[in-house]
């Protein structure tokens, strides 16, 4: 294993699509910790020749983070805080938005309006964590509401959402804090502040992943019939074409002074577990991590207990069933998780060692040996070409960027 960042700060991947194109570089930014959101620069560091290259610097108070890359060519996309923050306008949850970089040129992804009537196409708060579809062409995402924060704090549900390439979104602009964006951004997830217990109901999507380039999987959070939270696993189907993104339903895309956006009227929201009566209900939110189907789009992999408690590694169709365990470890995963591009095998954190899984047995290899401090939870992401993964680890208490080769 190589280490490949060396410097007194931090280096944070996101928990996928952290390489470029040719798997020679390493997206990253350098926020202290996932949780706080200081960091000024873009940045990408060469895992041969420890090359680091600033791509983006932000100006005017603002920070960014939580960088991604398209899988085809250098295009980055992150969260962008507000310029100016100031005492009633600062980074949040619903104060961020997403920005495009490439060739120099950086514009923001999703557009702003919280100005009512509310313009379709725009979002009215902050989205991040933006992750591009297999096929590049469209840009997932989470999502909180500023309408609703204002209005009441318990109705800013978080979302998923997703931009597609049928803008530019320009509102009016009646607000100082209002924007334009290149995309055409919708929520595709529906939430209600009170679950029906045992219900399909959700008050939170969040943690989603691409299944093919027309679906998304997520966790939403059910309530039991004793009023308990269960994360369970939900998938959407998307439109096909542009009508059907600017197609409403019986509710607004842009949502009112009341509601949350609303889906397209084509998307349907599916429950693909049903955990409750288990010994250890729910996937799990620690470690966090983010639902990921294989490049097949045959499998979706999350986290869950098995009957002794123990985190595994579980797989179930898009079209529902019984969910599969893959895993049988002693001491369970201990990190977020990504397929390799083969869709043969899934890197994780087993036994504080950087692991594959394999998809079919879920036989588990370790890749690495002696780590100096165990790998962070947060990140294991395969190169391209899948003959990397990469990860990060503390350094003399900063956390630095190291690579291994998987030897497939």
């Amino acid at each position: 294993m190589k280490q490949v960042t060396f410097a007194s700060r931090h280096h944070q991947l996101t928990n996928t699509q952290t390489w470029t194109p040719d798997s020679q570089w390493l997206v990253f930014d350098v926020r202290p910790s996932g949780a706080s959101f200081t960091g000024e620069t873009i940045e990408r560091v060469n895992i041969h020749s420890g090359e680091v290259e600033v791509i983006y610097r932000a100006t005017k108070g603002a920070h960014v983070g939580v960088v991604t890359v398209h899988p085809q060519e250098e295009r980055y996309v992150f969260i962008h805080g507000p310029e100016h923050p100031d005492a009633h306008w600062q980074y949040d949850f619903h104060h961020r938005r997403g920005v495009v970089t490439h060739n120099g040129e950086t514009r923001n992804l999703d557009a702003m309006d919280i100005t009512s009537p509310y313009t379709p196409g725009a979002l009215r708060g902050g989205s991040h964590v933006h992750v591009y579809r297999p096929d590049g062409q469209a840009v997932s995402f989470t999502y909180n509401d500023h309408v609703l924060h204002e209005r009441d704090v318990a109705l800013d549900l978080r979302n998923v959402g997703v931009a597609v390439p049928y803008g530019p979104v320009t509102p009016r602009g009646q607000h100082p804090r209002e924007y334009a964006g290149s995309h055409w951004c919708v929520l595709v997830s529906r939430t209600t502040p009170a679950p029906a217990p045992g219900s399909d109901e959700i008050n939170r999507a969040y943690e989603e992943g691409w299944v093919g380039n027309h679906a998304l999987a997520f966790i939403g959070d059910t309530r039991s019939l004793q009023g308990e939270k269960v994360p369970e696993l939900f998938i959407v189907t998307l439109p096909e074409n542009e009508a059907g993104w600017k197609q409403a339903g019986r509710e607004p895309l842009e949502g009112t002074s009341s509601t949350m956006p609303a889906p397209p009227a084509s998307v349907q929201q599916k429950r693909l577990t049903f955990t409750h009566q288990r010994a250890y209900p729910g996937l799990v939110n620690v470690p966090r991590h983010w639902v990921r189907a294989n490049p097949q789009g045959s499998d979706i992999a999350f986290l869950m207990r098995d009957d002794n408690g123990v985190v595994q590694l579980w797989l179930i169709s898009p079209q529902g069933g019984e969910p599969r365990q893959l895993t049988r470890t002693a001491n369970g995963i201990q990190s977020a998780f990504n397929w390799h591009p083969s869709g043969h095998s899934l890197g994780c954190v087993v036994e504080n060692r950087i692991a594959l899984c394999d998809g079919i047995t879920g036989t588990v290899t370790y890749l690495t040996e002696g780590h100096g401090n165990p790998p962070s939870a947060d990140a294991v992401v395969f190169s391209p070409d899948g003959q990397y993964i990469a990860w990060m680890e503390a350094v003399d208490g900063f956390r630095q960027l190291w690579v291994t080769e998987t030897r497939r």
